[in-house]
């Protein structure tokens, strides 16, 4: 197979994949956020994630308010979707480095997760701000948790607001320093 065969194929199941780990990881994270979930968005979370975590969540309890079961099916996905690649890439199969290169890829997902959700409630502010719809009712939910610290440190100015602005640089240079951890180039 060609190398840019080789690379659609990567792309294509490493897209796929994140999609699925994105909404496994609202999943874990909604919760203590404080969102609704009566909310369509967050029924249809459950919806597509429940299959493969509560069959786990029978096996595998709660650690407090942390959902294992679903941090557990999150983190089998990465590992099986890294397996995968460095089988059709032909790497070298190590335990180690694949759980770690795994583990390091979902913090630093997360980490995406919420510069993302907080560029979204941006563009949401300029655009529909005063508008309610179940989605921005769970990007509020998601980012507010994380912009508080930085509305704290830097009130508004003239109306501005620029803690997103601050929350999204230190969530992307943590992303970068943490990625930094990785085993292996994927």
């Amino acid at each position: 197979m060609g190398n840019s065969a080789t690379n659609a194929i990567v792309f294509i199941i490493t897209a796929l994949a994140h999609l699925y780990l994105l909404v496994l990881l609202l999943r874990l994270l909604l919760p203590w956020m404080g969102a609704n979930f009566r909310n369509p968005i967050a029924q249809a979370i459950l919806r597509l994630t429940s299959p493969l975590v509560v069959p786990v969540r029978r096996v595998v309890p709660p650690i407090g308010r942390l959902d294992t079961a679903t941090v557990i099916v999150a983190f089998a996905i990465q590992y099986l979707t890294i397996m995968l690649i460095a089988a059709i890439k032909a790497w070298p199969l190590g335990i180690v480095p694949i759980a770690v290169t795994a583990a390091v890829n979902l913090v630093t997902l997360t980490l995406r997760l919420f510069a993302y959700a907080i560029v979204v409630r941006v563009l949401l502010s300029w655009f529909a701000a005063a508008t309610y719809n179940p989605a921005t009712a769970i990007i509020d939910a998601l980012t507010e948790p994380v912009l508080r610290p930085f509305r704290q440190l830097l009130p508004p100015m003239g109306g501005l607001d620029l803690s997103p602005l601050f929350a999204m640089l230190a969530l992307f240079a943590l992303s970068i320093l943490i990625s930094g951890l990785k085993m292996l180039p994927i």
